[in-house]
Formats: structure tokens, sequence, C-alpha cells
């Protein structure tokens, strides 16, 4: 398993908001911007923006990074060998399939194996 990229988690009010200023901080646009559940996220730089209502937010707070990674299947095993907690998913999710994990310490990270064709379809928006 290899841990392709990681994304600091900013929740905001309105991603058409918040966006020009982190296009301007990172000198780049959105790589995917899609809806999911009752929020909508945007990866820019090296960060993941989650827009929503403060109730649409709240079940995500808690979540401290996004990772990508090439193998969500190792990363299950990994946990469970390392005792941590599956918190949710694994779940089809619209970049591929997601899992959320409270490791030993108490980090809670959400893991994400993206999926060619679901990822390039969201890049297009």
């Amino acid at each position: 398993m290899a841990v392709l990229t990681s994304y600091a988690r900013v929740y905001v009010d309105s991603l058409d908001a918040a966006l020009p200023t982190f296009e301007a901080l990172t000198a780049a646009r959105p790589g995917l911007r899609f809806p999911y559940r009752d929020v909508e996220l945007a990866s820019i730089g090296g960060y993941l923006l989650v827009a929503g209502a403060p109730e649409a937010l709240a079940p995500f707070r808690n979540v401290q990074a996004t990772t990508i990674v090439d193998g969500l299947d190792d990363v299950l095993a990994i946990v469970e060998r390392e005792g941590g907690e599956i918190l949710d998913g694994p779940n089809e999710v619209p970049t591929g399939r997601n899992l959320t994990v409270r490791h030993p310490g108490g980090a809670v990270i959400e893991y994400v194996e993206f999926d060619t064709a679901k990822v390039q379809a969201q890049a297009a928006h």
C-alpha cells in the first residue's frame, strides 16, 4: 500500500466564497469539486475544502485529514492489526471508495482509494 497524497481539511460555509482566496494562495484551480451527502467538496493545492451548513458539517468535523491511497483493503488490514477503529465505511463515494478511521492515539483520518473513471468524471465538472 502506498499513500499517494494527503489533504488538510478546511471546513467552510460556502465553496464559492472560499475558493477565490485558496486559488490565490495556491496559484491553482480546484482539481475536484463535487457534492457528497449534504456537503460540497473541492480539492485545491494541499487542501480539501468541505462546505455546508453547520448541521451538515457536524458529522465530518472530527476528521482531521483525507489521505489518498492505492489500496483501501490494505488500510483495513493495517487498522485491524494496529488496533484502530473503523468509524465509517468502506463506502462507495463520488471519487471511488472511502473509509474513516480513528487511529490508536486518537487521530481521525479519511482514506480514499480513487476510481480513475469516477475521478475523471468529477474533474470534468
